[in-house]
């Protein structure tokens, strides 16, 4: 019992940290409920996932320095490697003026992507 609440612990420690990366940029808006994620013209950018790690989708050359400097990896999910996003290690996560840096680059990659369609619910 105390292994799963030391657990949630570091997940809620965690997500502060991504909050208040995602707080460093005026401009987002930190969306979802149990997945906290932002996202630019439907493109998401970044999201914390239930792995307890914070994914950031970096442009080629960006996220090939990303990896080599922070020794980290592709982030992958449900056992598909995603291609674009990187893996936040969580000791660059406590930095946030650090990863403020690859946060801001996310953003304006993720803002040069072709537009996605959204899908909204409509009211009645």
């Amino acid at each position: 019992m105390l292994l799963v609440e030391k657990s949630k612990t570091a997940w809620e420690e965690k997500v502060v940290l991504y909050d208040k990366l995602v707080a460093s940029h005026p401009d987002v808006e930190r969306k979802g409920a149990t997945m906290p994620y932002t996202s630019v013209n439907g493109n998401m950018y970044s999201y914390f996932s239930k792995d307890e790690f914070v994914g950031l989708r970096l442009p080629e050359d960006e996220r090939e320095k990303f990896i080599a400097k922070y020794k980290t990896k592709l982030a992958e999910q449900h056992g598909i490697v995603q291609k674009e996003y990187v893996v936040v290690p969580d000791k660059l996560l406590k930095k946030t003026a650090e990863l403020k840096k690859y946060f801001d680059i996310s953003y304006t990659y993720a803002s040069s992507l072709k537009p996605k369609a959204t899908t909204k619910v409509k009211k009645k």
